[in-house]
């Protein structure tokens, strides 16, 4: 059972500019999880907001994060070294200092975001992952394989892929998924529909049950 909640929005500067945190910690939170956005859109995505909805209700701190160039404005996200170039020092200021949120640390997010994650978890020292709709390849370009990505994820990590994911469907990833992996399917394509509510709350719910911490 999660305590009173804490909410706050922190802006940390970052080579690329400011990025902004939204943080929602329960008093004595069994660690945190940080998730980033995709490159298409923000932090309204109903899996990231199913995923803060269910692991705050679980005992974990969660933290959104938003990318500089989303903060500045910017409709096009920068190229992957400057994501994970603001990535890593926003994750490491909310792990220090006054108000610091506690390990263990699962990094993860969804479509972009989640590449970001495992291209950065092993600097950031990260305990687990949490991979949505993970990009495997762009569409109709299952040549342009990014599985060394995702070979990156620790171990334990969790792929929750839509069935008709035209970045990767789960028949797709299955192959791919590193040591200690678990992938859980839903319906549903790249983007999860407002139907897929229940289907993604019974699989985020079982990521909560497992998660380290």
């Amino acid at each position: 059972m999660s305590g009173p909640l804490r909410r706050s929005v922190r802006e940390i500067e970052t080579p690329g500019g400011p990025g902004r945190a939204h943080v929602c910690a329960p008093t004595g939170a069994r660690g945190t999880v940080v998730l980033g956005h995709g490159a298409g859109g923000g932090l309204g995505a109903i899996d990231l907001a199913i995923a803060r909805e269910v692991l705050v209700g679980a005992g974990w701190a969660v933290v959104l994060v938003e990318q500089p160039w989303l903060v500045a404005g910017r409709r096009v996200a920068g190229r992957p070294p400057t994501l994970d170039a603001a990535w890593i020092p926003i994750v490491e200021a909310l792990l220090t200092g006054r108000g610091r949120l506690p390990r263990p640390l699962v990094v993860g997010g969804r479509s972009a975001g989640a590449r970001v994650a495992c291209r950065t978890a092993g600097p950031l020292e990260a305990d687990s992952a949490l991979l949505l709709s993970f990009p495997l390849h762009p569409p109709g370009q299952a040549d342009r394989s990014r599985a060394h990505e995702l070979a990156l994820a620790p171990d334990p990590s969790w792929v929750v892929q839509g069935t008709s994911d035209a970045f990767g469907t789960p028949e797709e990833v299955r192959p791919h998924l590193p040591v200690g992996a678990t992938l859980l399917e839903v319906a549903g394509a790249h983007s999860f529909p407002k139907g897929s509510r229940s289907a993604l709350t019974e699989a985020l719910t079982t990521v909560a049950g497992m998660l380290p911490g």
